[in-house]
């Protein structure tokens, strides 16, 4: 059976690869797309996700707003890295938009969740304020969820700042809200991420498939390439987000170990900054599973099929 999920993100780049990906799994059951605000404004992030569920041919999958600001302190977008709109690259956008949905993205998730006949599975792909603020105002829906897969931190370096993650650091009170919630929780950080390359083979391999969603992949990862290497150096861009998806999809593409995971709240200079305990030296219970490894060439052909399998 397709496994419930609800993914909730801030459509950025990366993001789209994510969207495009439930999209076509036959694994997933796609319940919603909620955004929130991170790599740009809610706004804009709430147009970006009906732009690329339009493209993936996702009609019948509503679409939300949520949280335009993180629980404590101002938003901090990443406009550097995905551009004005969020998801500058294309010249123009395939199918529209599907219309969004008039609740909020919380509302959206509490109602799908509890209607759920199935204990659903929360994907985040961007900061974690709509899920922190959904197991705060709606503790009852916790029983109703299977788990909560995230993109975000990291077991070493950051990319917002030297420690911190972008994700959980524009909104570390609810990255902390959700390891702490006693729900399932699993944290695909950038120790992995960084390892799933936008190679050039990679995007030739896209590119090959000759579809207007692979063409319009090829224009979304050449921006994303670009932004990167100006901004960080890189010679190939990772795609973090559509890691989380895949492994629900497919768990064993990712090896995870259970550890301890504190966020820091209050640091000067490490904000944010995901604390995992590798070598159990702190003496505090394991709260979420950790990814350490990534099949890289599996995923990447998890990846290609999905594009290929939404040809249009």
């Amino acid at each position: 059976m397709p496994r419930p999920v609800i993914l909730d993100c801030d459509p950025g780049h990366d993001d789209a690869l994510a969207i495009l990906l439930a999209a076509a799994s036959p694994a997933l059951d796609l319940l919603a797309v909620t955004t929130v605000a991170g790599n740009q404004v809610v706004e804009k992030t709430a147009v970006n996700a009906a732009r690329v569920c339009a493209m993936a041919g996702l009609r019948d999958v509503p679409v939300a707003a949520g949280c335009s600001r993180p629980l404590r302190g101002e938003l901090r977008i990443a406009e550097e890295i995905h551009g004005v709109t969020g998801l500058d690259g294309p010249g123009s956008w395939e199918g529209g938009e599907v219309e969004l949905s008039p609740l909020h993205a919380v509302e959206l998730m509490r109602q799908i969740i509890v209607r759920s006949a199935e204990p659903v599975t929360v994907v985040g792909t961007g900061p974690l304020t709509n899920i922190a603020t959904l197991i705060t105002e709606y503790p009852e829906v916790k029983d109703r969820l299977a788990s909560v897969v995230f993109m975000g931190g990291s077991t070493d370096r950051g990319n917002f700042s030297p420690y911190a993650e972008f994700n959980v650091a524009v909104d570390p009170e609810a990255a902390d809200i959700v390891l702490h919630s006693g729900i399932e929780v699993t944290m695909c950080g950038l120790n992995v991420t960084h390892r799933v390359l936008v190679t050039p083979d990679v995007l030739d391999r896209i590119r090959r498939l000759g579809s207007r969603i692979s063409l319009t992949c090829v224009d979304l990862m050449t921006y994303f390439a670009d932004a990167y290497q100006r901004v960080f150096g890189f010679e190939a861009p990772p795609l973090h987000d559509p890691v989380a998806v895949a492994c629900v999809i497919d768990p064993s593409l990712v090896r995870s170990v259970c550890l301890p995971v504190a966020v820091e709240l209050d640091g000067q200079h490490t904000r944010g900054a995901t604390v995992v305990d590798i070598h159990m030296r702190t003496g505090a219970s394991s709260n979420a599973l950790v990814a350490i490894d990534v099949d890289v060439p599996r995923f990447w052909d998890l990846m290609v099929g999905a594009i290929r399998s939404l040809r249009r």
